[in-house]
């Protein structure tokens, strides 16, 4: 569709717009220092919680190691039994993400999920390809996208802080269909409607977190993100001419697992 045959017209004026994604910058500056706070803190309860378990390895480690030598004296084998891969049986690394920092790499992931489709569609607007693009529509998507991505730093600094790998792709099983459902758009309101998806998906599972992490840093880190989230929804809604809460609550029924997680 051309520029000159679309249709498409926002739900929300060009001054109202700028007036609210103002006042999304605002709340997303007021949340860094929490951000980065809880974020430290998360770090600082995994250091420890690895500490302890290294301590508990080691003194189990010795016990095996005991136990297995006097199993080997006893055979007169070279191999206890039991060791090894099961012929035919290819071993599997685990991932490197367990317990609480499943969700992080889940959140970190999300985050860089987002990232990506709002740049994707600032890209696809400055080459035509959505047609007429409002000039606050933009200034939005580049405020969401970069507050995406100050949001994906402070969860990959948790995973790095703790001798994790970062999450620098996308490594969520529904991507591809994303990256579809992008490339098929063809006006601002079809992206935006997929970006709203998004950002009920991101959070709703904030929300979930909170009831789930065990990590009070996790939780307070989690919270200090999700009514962000929840304002970039809010916007979407308006843009495509909706009242931006259906639900007196925010629900969980559109939060990611960690099963999404392909690492």
């Amino acid at each position: 569709m051309s520029a000159a045959r679309s249709t498409w017209e926002p739900g929300i004026g060009e001054g109202e717009l700028i007036r609210l994604t103002k006042g999304m910058q605002e709340a997303h500056m007021e949340t860094l220092p929490a951000l980065h706070e809880g974020a430290a803190e998360l770090v600082e309860e995994i250091g420890r919680e690895d500490a302890g378990r290294r301590c508990f390895l080691a003194g189990a480690g010795i016990a095996a190691a005991a136990a297995a030598f006097a199993l080997v004296s006893a055979t007169g084998s070279g191999k206890a039994f039991g060791a090894g891969t099961a012929p035919g049986r290819r071993a599997v690394a685990p991932s490197p993400y367990q317990g609480d920092l499943k969700v992080v790499a889940l959140a970190a992931a999300l985050e860089n999920q987002a990232v990506g489709a709002y740049g994707a569609a600032l890209k696809a607007a400055d080459a035509g390809k959505l047609g007429k693009v409002p000039p606050a529509v933009g200034t939005f998507a580049k405020t969401a996208m970069d507050q995406h991505a100050a949001h994906a730093k402070a969860w990959n600094a948790v995973l790095t802080g703790a001798g994790r790998p970062a999450i620098t792709g996308v490594p969520l099983s529904n991507q591809p269909a994303t990256v579809k459902a992008l490339g098929r758009a063809k006006d601002v309101g079809a992206v935006a409607r997929l970006a709203l998806a998004l950002e009920d998906q991101a959070a709703q599972t904030y929300l979930f977190a909170v009831g789930h992490v065990s990590s009070p840093a996790g939780i307070g880190t989690a919270a200090s993100i999700a009514p962000v989230e929840a304002m970039h929804a809010a916007i979407l809604h308006f843009v495509l001419g909706e009242y931006p809460v259906p639900d007196a609550f925010l629900q969980t029924d559109k939060a990611a697992e960690p099963a999404l997680l392909t690492i």
